[in-house]
């Protein structure tokens, strides 16, 4: 990138995080939820400029893997079900892919294998104002997605989750199709070559490097290809975009 584009993308990037800042009082307003969601499809559309889609996060080398990583969001869903895998190392877990697809199939962790795999270095920015650099290895989401052949009217690949933050609320997170099929976009079985520990969401997570942390989901338990949001839960796209955090969340 020429220092000519770095300069305007932070510039606009600025921008848009001075837009950010009111945020609080725009969603004090009636009209706030409709301004913040034209806001956040306008931050969509400019960083889509900007960074034009087949653009691929900043890798790095293995001297760069930062000593530690903190394990963001929840570290061990610790539910029944959940534990009952871990305790047969996952041999047993089924990935379910749904929705809109002409080809709807279970995949066990043998048979994501043969569907191709990615190692990529990258950093992780969490909004909570945190970075660690990583390895991750998995199957590339494309190759997925080809196997199950989505639907015209698909638009969205939905990640649901087993970790349980409320009574009747699992996570869950999306992103478009356009995301899904990025070069870097993984369901990542290995961290720093090692097995996905739990604290980092094995047996299988997200990682769609050009976003912030909280797209990343963890502990996957099924995929489902969707047209739109408004039936699941409270209708954001996401556990977090239901209390409030932005959809598009790129760096």
């Amino acid at each position: 990138m020429t220092d000519r584009r770095r300069f305007l993308r932070n510039a606009i990037t600025s921008a848009l995080g001075a837009l950010v800042v009111g945020c609080d009082r725009i969603s004090d307003s009636n009209t706030g939820p409709r301004v913040l969601g034209v806001a956040e499809e306008v931050n969509r559309r400019v960083q889509g400029l900007v960074s034009p889609r087949a653009w691929l996060a900043r890798e790095f080398t293995v001297a760069d893997i930062s000593p530690s990583f903190k394990a963001n969001g929840n570290t061990n869903p610790d539910t029944p079900r959940y534990n009952a895998m871990r305790e047969r190392q996952f041999a047993d877990y089924r990935l379910a892919v749904t929705g809109l697809v002409e080809a709807p199939r279970q995949f066990s962790l043998a048979e994501l294998a043969q569907l191709g795999e990615r190692t990529q270095i990258t950093r992780h920015d969490c909004v909570e104002g945190w970075s660690a650099i990583g390895q991750w290895t998995g199957v590339p989401l494309a190759a997925l997605l080809d196997t199950v052949r989505p639907t015209a009217t698909a638009r969205y690949v939905v990640f649901h989750c087993f970790d349980q933050w409320e009574d009747d609320t699992f996570y869950y997170e999306s992103i478009d199709l356009d995301e899904a099929r990025h070069p870097q976009t993984i369901l990542a079985h290995h961290f720093n070559g090692e097995p996905l520990p739990v604290p980092h969401g094995a047996p299988l997570r997200l990682r769609v490097e050009r976003q912030l942390g909280y797209k990343h989901a963890k502990y996957i338990e099924r995929i489902e290809l969707v047209d739109r949001f408004d039936h699941l839960y409270g209708g954001g796209g996401g556990y977090w975009e239901d209390n409030g955090y932005e959809w598009y969340a790129g760096i």
